[in-house]
């Protein structure tokens, strides 16, 4: 019997990409969303993570109709880049408040099922920027910063039932987000990278993928770095 997975974020970039890996190992994927459209494909439903209503509402349908989510990879975010002198209360608060507190509601409300399956895996989805820092995202690399000490945290709390807790944290990927960099930019950026190139969505959920699978089932509380070399273990 196949598990079920969840995906945050998995209509587009990243939670897409991650969402057809699973789906190709096997695991019966259902994707959350929040605006646009639902990918064609999944099971879905509308999840905005900010709210602790949309998260227990969504959680209900999905065990409701599909069973308990074994696998859980949260992937939902936002940025809002701005230099610090410029960026008021609310760029800071949202970002975190998506991205980390987001995070956090949807492991809480996904553990009440876990514990009762006695296994499961929990996946963030976090950054190389939470390791190194980047200027213009102080926001975006406190909240990517502040799950591996989230997962490190569900990894001693639940561990003994047989759940482990993970951050995956990528590197510059080839989305939508990094398509409007200028040429200029990106070959700068490119210049950083040991391995020389952007990664590829898909490079990340083959990594994911592995995490929720059985090969890992003693990674516990590991920071995963698929960056190209660039935070170098951080």
């Amino acid at each position: 019997m196949s598990s079920v997975a969840l995906v945050t974020g998995g209509n587009r970039g990243i939670g897409l990409a991650v969402a057809h890996s699973l789906a190709a190992a096997g695991h019966d994927v259902v994707v959350t969303y929040r605006s646009g459209s639902a990918p064609a494909g999944f099971k879905s439903v509308i999840m905005d993570v900010t709210s602790t209503e949309s998260v227990d509402k969504a959680f209900d349908e999905i065990e409701a109709q599909w069973g308990i989510p074994e696998i859980i990879v949260a992937n939902a975010g936002i940025t809002k880049d701005g230099l610090v002198m410029r960026m008021s209360d609310e760029d800071f608060e949202s970002v975190i408040d998506a991205n980390l507190t987001g995070a956090f509601r949807v492991a809480r409300r996904a553990t009440k099922g876990l514990l009762k399956l006695k296994k499961g895996r929990l996946i963030f989805v976090g950054s190389v920027v939470g390791a190194l820092g980047s200027a213009g995202q102080v926001n975006y690399s406190s909240s990517k910063s502040g799950l591996v000490g989230m997962a490190r945290s569900f990894a001693r709390e639940i561990g003994s039932r047989g759940i482990t807790a993970n951050v995956v944290a990528p590197g510059f990927v080839e989305t939508d987000m990094t398509s409007t960099l200028d040429e200029k930019r990106r070959n700068e950026i490119a210049g950083s990278i040991p391995l020389g190139r952007f990664c590829s969505a898909q490079e990340i959920a083959d990594v994911v993928t592995f995490i929720a699978s059985p090969q890992a089932s003693y990674i516990s509380g590991a920071l995963i770095p698929v960056d190209g070399g660039l935070g170098m273990g951080h």
